[in-house]
């Protein structure tokens, strides 16, 4: 009799040390998701950069973009016309709007409104896989191949709707490293004042450059420099890719953008962590996190725009 009631107990009601296993594997699961978690986000990382980025706010106030400052005002606006893979974006301050392209066949290159509203838009002929974009100044454009492995350089058409010919442009090839599974160029920015162009390779393993003299040698004298900065990248990007980048030339500093950890950081000219901002859900400003950020660029106002794919558009506007 004793033997069967405690048959019955058992079956109904697990002893303490079942109890205690199963605490130990919630527990176990809340750990892993935690790892993972700061595997991806870099939460310890954020949480020591938010601490000591905060101490010398006041010192970057006036000379610096400080991307904390910045509020969504715009979230996730489709972009009517384009379907999928909108790939990357610059401001074009002679022209006084934006610049994006698209990576789905048809390729296209876009010119928008900062409302993200199509205001012309380009066939590109030859092109296979168009991932970045920067704007160069008077009506010159380059873009990143990232399986080529090639920067691209070719004048915006006088009339809308005009195709680009990739055989009648000019390019560089930059084979840094492998591209294998499709992780070559994601970023490109120009810088006016010292006519370089910063191209950043995504991943695997993440890569930053710099190419001084481009428009120069396009015009006919060559001085080509290249130089690795990889260093920043070590130093300062806590991320797990890069997605795209952008120079802003008001302040000379560089914004780097990745998709993977949902964050837009900002570096001066040394390389090193001014600020930055996550660009998650539930944070804050955002209803909902940005899901596959792939480019950024900063207009003349100050404004700061994000592209997600397929064909979203954010604006972001500065308190």
């Amino acid at each position: 009799m004793n033997s069967a009631v405690d048959l019955k107990r058992h079956g109904t009601r697990p002893g303490p040390n079942l109890r205690r296993l199963g605490l130990c594997g919630l527990g176990l699961v809340a750990l892993l998701a935690a790892v993972v978690a700061t595997a991806k986000f870099h939460w310890h990382q954020r949480a020591w950069f938010y601490v000591t980025s905060n101490l010398h706010a006041e010192a970057w106030a006036g000379r610096s973009v400080w991307l904390p400052d910045y509020r969504v005002e715009v979230e996730a606006r489709p972009v009517e016309g384009v379907n999928d893979d909108l790939s990357a974006i610059d401001f074009a301050p002679d022209r006084k709007g934006l610049l994006a392209v698209t990576n789905a066949p048809p390729i296209k290159l876009l010119e928008l409104d900062h409302e993200g509203k199509i205001t012309a838009q380009y066939p590109l002929e030859g092109f296979e896989d168009v991932e970045a974009l920067a704007y160069m100044g008077d009506g010159q454009v380059v873009v990143a191949d990232e399986l080529q492995q090639q920067l691209v350089f070719f004048h915006l058409p006088g009339k809308p709707g005009q195709a680009i010919d990739k055989r009648d442009s000019q390019s560089l090839a930059l084979p840094l490293a492998s591209s294998a599974h499709n992780k070559g160029f994601e970023g490109v920015a120009y810088d006016a004042a010292h006519d370089r162009i910063f191209v950043a390779k995504e991943r695997d393993p993440r890569q930053l450059h710099s190419v001084s003299g481009v428009k120069a040698s396009l015009g006919g004298k060559l001085q080509l420099k290249v130089e690795d900065l990889g260093d920043w990248i070590d130093r300062s990007v806590f991320t797990s890719d890069i997605s795209d980048l952008h120079f802003d030339a008001a302040t000379g500093h560089l914004l780097v953008l990745s998709h993977e950890s949902r964050l837009v950081i900002e570096l001066d000219e040394n390389g090193d962590l001014v600020s930055f901002r996550t660009l998650l859900g539930g944070f804050g400003d955002l209803k909902e996190s940005v899901g596959q950020a792939e480019g950024l660029t900063r207009d003349d106002a100050g404004n700061l725009y994000v592209v997600s794919e397929p064909n979203l558009f954010y604006r972001f506007r500065k308190n």
